[in-house]
């Protein structure tokens, strides 16, 4: 297939090659990524659900169908989409990642942390199931585990502002407020628009 030259192009080929093979899942699940790209998401699910009839291991497109039901605000459907994905390839570390995603957004702290501790250990990596993962262990109340864990994402992506926000809020919740400060000015530092309100928190205890 020859290299297309506009996204329009790449649609038009996909739905030839339907045309040619209206069964192939690989031709369905590429036009279901452009689609979900251009925001068309009612017909990108329409494609991904199609795909997934007609292949054996489609995982990704449960992975995609979970982003475009987050998109929604459907957690319960981001959660078993991204189930499915994990059950046709156990070692998918991003359904995983997805996973806890979902479960941190219900409140579900400890099957959170379960699903980001396994993609972490399948890839160790990747940053946002890092911070996520950071943001659990806090949810549940482990600082020290929270702490631990932004400073590990924080040394392979040192300038990801949200880390050094999330490290201030742990440090104050633990009463370091001279870390919480520091932490709190290098993530403004870094452009991340720190909440108002804790920058008053952090006020009192900046020295004059």
């Amino acid at each position: 297939m020859k290299k297309p030259k506009n996204i329009e192009q790449f649609i038009l080929e996909q739905k030839r090659m339907l045309a040619e093979n209206p069964g192939c899942a690989t031709a369905k699940y590429n036009l279901g990524v452009v689609l979900m790209n251009q925001g068309r998401l009612d017909e990108a699910i329409d494609a991904f659900e199609e795909s997934i009839e007609d292949g054996d291991r489609m995982f990704e497109a449960f992975v995609n169908l979970g982003y475009i039901y987050f998109k929604e605000g459907n957690l319960e459907k981001v959660v078993k989409a991204n189930l499915r994905a994990i059950e046709i390839e156990p070692r998918y570390a991003r359904g995983y990642a997805n996973l806890g995603f979902a479960y941190l957004q219900m409140g579900k702290t400890d099957e959170a942390i379960e699903a980001l501790e396994k993609a972490l250990e399948i890839e160790p990596r990747i940053v946002q199931a890092m911070c996520n993962l950071a943001n659990a262990y806090l949810q549940k109340g482990d600082i020290e585990k929270s702490i631990e864990m932004n400073k590990k994402m924080l040394e392979m992506a040192p300038d990801f502002s949200l880390g050094y926000n999330n490290l201030a809020n742990a440090y104050y919740l633990k009463g370091e407020f001279a870390e919480a400060i520091k932490y709190c000015d290098k993530a403004i530092k870094l452009g991340f628009e720190v909440h108002p309100e804790f920058l008053k928190l952090l006020e009192p205890h900046r020295k004059k």
